[in-house]
């Protein structure tokens, strides 16, 4: 076979990326707090885009020449001096009256005027954390020195539920002493507050809260040293035929045992709660829903004049500056062209979506339908990938709650009537199921899919497991009470 050099033409179409259109798809799946820093970034790093000012300043500035305009007699004469009793004000130290009630214990005369003074946010101390509240108990703990670096080497490694999180051989390892050494300072850190803390297990963070309590010689202390397994399956007759005692007091062990606290180090936990900010608010007026975009907070965009004058010719520019302020202006006028565009989309899709979950508005999560990304891709004429793009991390708050946009979007499930219905309003209907169940005798997931079939619903065995663990629910011997 000879091999040969040769040209030849080839037509083809393929798509390019340029860094506009990365940057327009970037910004389309971004959330609303992501687009408010990448906002803030390209206002420090690019001079020809600045905010809008408010016309809030343009009043306030109207009204001072107005002010100003009035003749000073007049302002004289009708103010008036506030005079007061002043008996023995005169002998009362206002600035040390003052410095002795600052905050934060910065003095009053510190700052010259209220911008200068720290915001109150700054001033408020953060929430102890588990380690922080054990640290301090070391602190105040009759140890040695080398005993206390022992106890503040397992604190580091108590996690936030307040369980140790490696063996006493790697501890002695790392400390250089012997495993007895370790479990003796262990025992003395787990008597720290709160009871049940630096316990290896489940089994010995209750123990240790029942100790505390004084109760190590009670049935309690026998059921979860010996019966823990028992109790844990809810086999309350083998724990009571073992130990010869009546089931009534099983029960009221079990009963005790449930209330102590499986995670002692979980009220000292350090997780900040974000609030969801909506993207899109859904208000109803009359019979119709009205879809308005939430643009609170997001900066208006314009392109500084200043710049916009040099280019117009009316200053004289080197040539590598008119370049730089072309390139400035080009990366603002498509950041602001694809902001826009975002918002655009987003109201796009969420008006379709309002027009396909019409039901779930009115009467709610009951009458979800089933609607996938093409559904609306189609309606709106888009991709798919687009549709996908904004709809993540994208909240709307509507008459029913606040909700995710993809939310939205659900596979159908038959009925036997051959219509569909939405997965999420199967899982409502489960909920609904388990929680009007008899907690002494909790339905099985068999008996679930008959009375589902009974709604009219379809559905497979299985596939009511999957939805009932991904609501977080036990199996029927896990739901079960008995007490």
């Amino acid at each position: 076979m000879a091999l040969e050099i040769r040209q030849q033409l080839k037509l083809s179409q393929q798509l390019v990326m340029t860094p506009q259109l990365q940057q327009a798809i970037k910004l389309l799946q971004l959330s609303r707090m992501e687009l408010m820093d990448v906002v803030r970034e390209e206002l420090e790093e690019n001079p020809v885009l600045e905010e809008g000012q408010e016309l809030l300043e343009e009043k306030s500035q109207s009204a001072e020449e107005l002010i100003a305009e009035i003749p000073e007699a007049q302002v004289q004469d009708n103010v008036k001096e506030v005079e007061g009793d002043r008996d023995g004000m005169a002998d009362i130290d206002w600035k040390t009256y003052l410095e002795s009630y600052s905050l934060g214990g910065s003095t009053a005369d510190s700052y010259e005027d209220d911008e200068d003074r720290p915001s109150y946010e700054n001033l408020l101390t953060r929430k102890p954390s588990l380690s922080d509240h054990l640290l301090w108990q070391l602190n105040l703990s009759r140890l040695e020195s080398r005993e206390r670096a022992i106890a503040s080497e397992i604190i580091g490694n108590v996690d936030d539920d307040g369980y140790l999180q490696v063996s006493v051989e790697e501890l002695a390892a790392q400390a250089g002493c012997d495993a007895e050494h370790v479990e003796k300072i262990l025992k003395e850190v787990q008597d720290f507050d709160p009871p049940g803390v630096a316990s290896r297990n489940l089994q010995e963070c209750l123990l240790k809260q029942v100790e505390q309590l004084g109760m190590a010689e009670d049935i309690v202390d026998v059921i979860l040293r010996e019966y823990i397994e028992e109790l844990e399956n809810r086999r309350y007759q083998v724990i009571a035929r073992s130990l010869q005692i009546p089931l009534d007091e099983v029960f009221a062990a079990a009963k005790f045992i449930s209330g102590l606290d499986p995670r002692p180090g979980s009220q000292y936990g350090q997780e900040d709660v974000h609030y969801i900010i909506p993207d899109i608010f859904v208000y109803k007026v009359s019979d119709e829903y009205i879809v308005v975009l939430n643009d609170e907070g997001l900066p208006n965009l314009r392109i500084n004049s200043f710049y916009r004058n040099a280019l117009s010719g009316s200053a004289q520019l080197d040539e590598k500056a008119g370049e730089y302020i072309q390139e400035k202006l080009r990366g603002a006028l498509w950041l602001i062209k694809s902001i826009h565009q975002r918002q655009r989309t987003i109201y796009r899709v969420t008006k379709s979506i309002v027009k396909f979950q019409r039901d779930f508005f009115d009467r709610g999560v009951a009458n979800l339908k089933p609607l996938v990304l093409r559904d609306v891709a189609e309606d709106i004429e888009m991709h798919e990938s687009t549709v996908s793009r904004v709809t993540t991390n994208k909240y709307v708050q509507t008459p029913q709650g606040l909700f995710e946009l993809k939310y939205f979007f659900n596979s159908g499930i038959s009925t036997t009537e051959g219509d569909s219905v939405a997965s999420e309003s199967v899982k409502s209907k489960i909920k609904e199921i388990i929680a009007e169940e008899n907690t002494r005798k909790p339905y099985s997931d068999q008996k679930i899919v008959d009375i589902l079939h009974g709604k009219g619903i379809d559905i497979a065995r299985r596939t009511v497991t999957k939805y009932r663990e991904m609501l977080g629910v036990g199996s029927s011997t896990q739901r079960k009470r008995l007490f």
